[in-house]
């Protein structure tokens, strides 16, 4: 019995702990020049992304023409 309650008392602190941390969570504002270079690093990693499939794209065709002949 004894140990049951001590097990509630945990459970129960540690629910307690949950739901205060979670309550306190604050936003702040982003700065407009972060939202902006954030902008830009995203469309920047896009560019190289396709670039380096167009890439990968153009060794398998020339892999695949090469085994053709």
């Amino acid at each position: 019995m004894k140990n049951q309650l001590h097990n509630l008392k945990r459970s129960l602190g540690a629910a307690a702990a949950i739901g205060v941390l979670s309550i306190q969570q604050a936003y702040a504002a982003v700065p407009a020049d972060a939202t902006t270079a954030l902008d830009t690093a995203k469309t920047d990693v896009g560019t190289i992304g396709w670039a380096v499939f167009a890439v990968i794209i153009a060794a398998v065709a020339f892999k695949y023409m090469r085994r053709a002949l």
